[in-house]
């Protein structure tokens, strides 16, 4: 095989598709309100477009007063009414967001429980800020003022979930290769879930995200899977990769869809913030220690981070040792051009290597983005107005590109941290695992049998679809100031991939693209692409003068 990439047809006019994957947001957390804004003086100001349609959010669904959380005794000093964050309030704690914690604040389907298990309060705060009631804050287009103007222009989702409870390495397997399950433990200090270090149990009725747990080493990142196998359910590092935790690494066994476009000589590429280790930042940091101070989170933040780089968790898509491509021309291709010798990069790159890419004419046809660590959306070390600086210099960026008549944005987030989300989707997923498993009682979250996992058995710990999550499509194609309410997962992502450049093959062993919701309802293929660029200020979010 030579370095020449196939010029691959496509289903639709997309010939560019960039998917920018941020941090741990819920829906309602970013639009509770919309279309909204509370607009209080000295803040950008929003004011819906006319037609606007209507979203299922806290609004819609009469949860701003009388909140099942804030009847909930359980709930403690917590139990308070949906509240807003202000924009001087972008920074926040983390909250929590694992498999277990998640099935428990949904209680049933209730979805009433969520200062109990998933709040975490600021420790330094006042009034609800000092309790975990905190998690039942929500942000309008005061703050998110960036991605509630792309809603009025473009198309966005309300009825979008994470494939399955958890955290965000789950949900960076799940955007890339629908599968958590064909798990290889390669160095753990760490026992299945549920499983105290010294093999013992604990005790019958302790849920599974109680201290007891956490002190006794039973909270872990997998699960027995009920084949001999295991499942993700938590955030660990990729093996081999030389900015990992030496102590905790895994491996996936299945493909992703990264191994389908090199098999079909379709360009693509992983580009991370941080991940180029030659490059040394404005404060003297380098290697695995780049960072970046952030005024707004008021803390200096390393750039990559492990836990959410999709395609390191594999053999056939790594680059551990961040090895650079052989040049610009290279990026997005599996061989160096007119060679037979595989580039060095193996399609994983910094992200500026993108920004290089695209500029010297080499648009990968497939692109995932991550944003540096202070600017990727994650509470507690990252804000919403970071956030929006890094979605919108990217978006302006491809606007401004010849080849934005063919290009699709995909923005959307790996998990929700826990934040309050009302909409709660039965599981299509059950899983039964006895300790990680919380949602309809202990060892039951959902009915009836698993579905196959990686192997064509039931396996258990992919419980889904989880949590809400907001998903925007930015493009030339996009339906104007739409929302479609069809059910769509992470998966999704890789479904339109597959459908859009590879006839519609699927991955297999598991994968929930085979069964997850298409993209295709937020676009519009008829006529030309009508949806006009929208250039924003990367601070305001507002929108600026066309040039």
């Amino acid at each position: 095989m030579t370095g020449t990439v196939a010029q691959a047809g496509t289903l639709t006019p997309i010939k560019h598709l960039v998917v920018i994957y941020q941090e741990n947001v819920s829906f309602d957390h970013y639009f509770a309100t919309y279309p909204v804004a509370a607009n209080p003086p000295g803040v950008p100001p929003f004011g819906p477009l006319a037609g606007t349609p209507r979203v299922n959010n806290l609004v819609s669904a009469g949860l701003l007063t009388h909140n099942p959380n804030a009847r909930n005794p359980e709930n403690g000093k917590g139990a308070v009414n949906p509240f807003r964050l202000s924009r001087a309030q972008a920074h926040t704690a983390d909250q929590d967001h694992a498999y277990t914690a998640e099935q428990l604040a949904y209680n049933g389907g209730k979805a009433d429980l969520f200062p109990r298990y998933t709040g975490r309060d600021e420790h330094h705060g006042k009034g609800v800020f000092d309790t975990p009631g905190v998690v039942m804050g929500y942000y309008d287009g005061n703050t998110v003022t960036a991605l509630w103007n792309y809603a009025q222009h473009y198309a966005m989702s309300d009825n979008a979930y994470t494939d399955t409870y958890g955290p965000s390495t789950p949900g960076a397997l799940e955007a890339v290769s629908g599968q958590t399950n064909g798990l290889d433990l390669v160095a753990t200090t760490r026992a299945p879930y549920g499983h105290a270090l010294d093999g013992q149990r604990p005790p019958h009725g302790t849920h599974a995200n109680e201290r007891y747990h956490v002190k006794r080493g039973a909270y872990s990142y997998y699960i027995e899977d009920g084949q001999g196998g295991y499942t993700l359910i938590n955030d660990v590092d990729p093996a081999h990769d030389v900015c990992s935790n030496p102590h905790d690494q895994v491996m996936m066994k299945g493909k992703n869809i990264g191994d389908l476009l090199s098999a079909a000589h379709i360009t693509w590429g992983g580009f991370m913030g941080g991940f180029d280790l030659q490059r040394t930042n404005a404060n003297g940091t380098h290697g695995c220690h780049r960072s970046t101070y952030s005024p707004i989170a008021g803390e200096t933040v390393k750039d990559y981070i492990p836990h959410h780089n999709w395609f390191q968790y594999y053999d056939s898509t790594a680059n551990p040792t961040h090895a650079r491509p052989s040049s610009v021309a290279a990026i997005g291709h599996t061989f160096i051009p007119g060679t037979q010798r595989r580039d060095p990069a193996n399609h994983e790159y910094g992200l500026h290597d993108f920004f290089d890419a695209v500029k010297a004419g080499n648009f990968p046809a497939v692109s995932y983005l991550k944003a540096p660590g202070y600017q990727d959306g994650h509470a507690g070390y990252s804000d919403p107005l970071d956030e929006q600086a890094f979605i919108v210099k990217v978006i302006n960026f491809l606007q401004r590109q010849p080849e934005w008549k063919h290009t699709a944005v995909i923005v959307t987030w790996d998990d929700s941290d826990g934040w309050y989300d009302h909409a709660f989707a039965y599981p299509t997923s059950p899983s039964h695992d006895p300790q990680a498993d919380q949602l309809d009682g202990p060892g039951k979250c959902g009915q009836g049998q698993p579905l196959a996992g990686l192997h064509g058995k039931p396996v258990n710990g992919r419980c889904g679809p989880g949590t809400r999550i907001p998903f925007l499509v930015i493009s030339p194609w996009a339906k104007q100031n739409y929302v479609s309410h069809t059910r769509i997962t992470q998966a999704s992502i890789v479904r339109f991939i597959e459908d859009n450049w590879l006839g519609g093959e699927r991955l297999g062993g598991g994968s929930f693209d085979a069964s997850t919701g298409s993209l295709m309802d937020l676009f519009d293929f008829t006529g030309t692409g009508k949806a006009p660029r929208l250039l924003l200020n990367e601070k305001t979010g507002e929108p600026v003068a066309q040039s």
